[in-house]
């Protein structure tokens, strides 16, 4: 399948709180209206796949930039803290609706956001990712930095980290 990879649109954000819904469980969710805020605050760093047969989101990836250097689980509810400028970048999500998975997708939508980023003179992007998805984060170019400080949702989170420039 072709998919039309852009950065989302305002009037998407309803759809990236339903994937939000979808494909993390309530205690790992981002609060519904950071969502709805961080696509409006944080488009510039968001990237999603469309599928051209329903127009409708197939996964997506949402990150604010910063010039922090390690993730703080505050950027998940706080997409305000977004600095378009800033030098890094930290992903909030990526996320691919279950009937798209398995399709390379995700790894698609990183490629390309990766390149964006670093076209904008970002110099790492950072995301955090629990055990079980380690080593598809490392198939993606990350480097697992150990246990985040991030204690969202109760859990104990990967600090994944990729230098961009």
């Amino acid at each position: 399948m072709t998919f039309e990879f852009r950065k989302m649109h305002l009037d998407e954000a309803e759809q990236a709180v339903a994937m939000e819904s979808i494909c993390f469980p309530p205690h790992e969710q981002n609060p519904a209206e950071a969502v709805r805020a961080a696509v409006r605050e944080a488009n510039d760093t968001t990237i999603c796949a469309i599928d051209p047969a329903t127009g409708k989101l197939a996964g997506m990836i949402m990150g604010l930039a910063t010039d922090d250097e390690h993730f703080r689980d505050d950027f998940l509810s706080t997409p305000a803290l977004h600095n378009p400028g800033g030098k890094n970048v930290m992903i909030t999500g990526v996320e691919v609706l279950p009937e798209y998975r398995r399709q390379g997708l995700a790894s698609e939508m990183m490629r390309r956001y990766l390149s964006a980023e670093k076209a904008k003179g970002r110099a790492c992007a950072v995301l955090t990712c629990l055990d079980d998805k380690v080593a598809m984060y490392e198939k993606m170019g990350y480097t697992d930095f150990g246990l985040s400080a991030s204690v969202w949702g109760g859990e104990q989170w990967h600090e994944m980290r990729q230098e961009l420039n």
